[in-house]
């Protein structure tokens, strides 16, 4: 099957680098469901790709009924799903853990587990049952599903779950000839990281100014995980700008 005929869902599709793997994904032919909260941003990031192959889904990731309402429309539309980016988060980071609120923790994992969850298995089912059967999942999982930045425990326990999740799905799609692979991103620019490019904190206590990276190459390597035949799976991809300070002692 070429990607000329495949159909990709993207999740926090209006802005960074969702958006950002959207456009790739439609320049190389897939047809594109942009999914997201922001109605105003899909449609935005659909207007700015100029391609008859976006659609822009507003979705609520964290809610049951909103996701199973997206896949039904995906199946009535396309008939099938080959591929699913959850890349659908937020970040939470910025409090010390012992003033974390517990509606913070809950909206923090609402989004970026639950969330994830939830597409992941509306996906299975489909890819499961769909014929040719198979498809691949593909979790944002981020350098903090390895390493933690100071102040950061929702998200980053969120992301060292969705490894957990990631491997879950890995094995249990072998037999429906489902892939599931994992990209932890570091340091892209986007609108909500580019303040990492004036100085964060590190950590030994300082704040230091981070090198970042273009978010098309997350993109780019986003597509080659999923240009891969069914039978090849990339297991765990990191890819982070060069010089960022996560490898050693930075």
């Amino acid at each position: 099957m070429t990607s000329a005929s495949k159909i990709a869902l993207i999740t926090g599709a209006g802005s960074g680098i969702g958006k950002a793997v959207a456009l790739a994904f439609l320049r190389d032919g897939y047809s594109v469901v942009l999914a997201g909260r922001r109605a105003d941003a899909l449609e935005a990031a659909v207007k700015e790709s100029g391609s008859s192959n976006a659609v822009a889904a507003p979705t609520d990731v964290c809610s049951s009924e909103s996701v199973a309402a997206l896949f039904a429309n995906i199946k009535n539309k396309f008939g099938r799903i080959d591929v699913v980016f959850n890349n659908a988060g937020i970040s939470g980071i910025g409090t010390a853990f012992e003033d974390i609120a517990f509606d913070t923790w809950q909206n923090v994992v609402n989004t970026n587990l639950t969330g994830s969850f939830l597409c992941a298995q509306a996906a299975f089912k489909m890819m499961k049952d769909q014929r040719p059967q198979g498809g691949r999942i593909i979790n944002n999982g981020s350098i903090s599903a390895h390493a933690p930045r100071p102040n950061s425990a929702p998200y980053t326990a969120t992301k060292h779950a969705i490894t957990g999740l990631t491997k879950s799905i890995s094995l249990d799609g072998r037999k429906y000839n489902i892939a599931c692979g994992q990209i932890d991103i570091g340091n892209a620019l986007t609108e909500l990281s580019a303040k990492m490019a004036k100085g964060v904190p590190q950590a030994n206590g300082e704040i230091a100014i981070e090198p970042m990276m273009d978010a098309k190459e997350v993109a780019a390597a986003v597509l080659h995980m999923a240009a891969l035949p069914l039978s090849t799976n990339v297991q765990f991809m990191t890819i982070m700008a060069t010089n960022m300070p996560f490898v050693g002692r930075g």
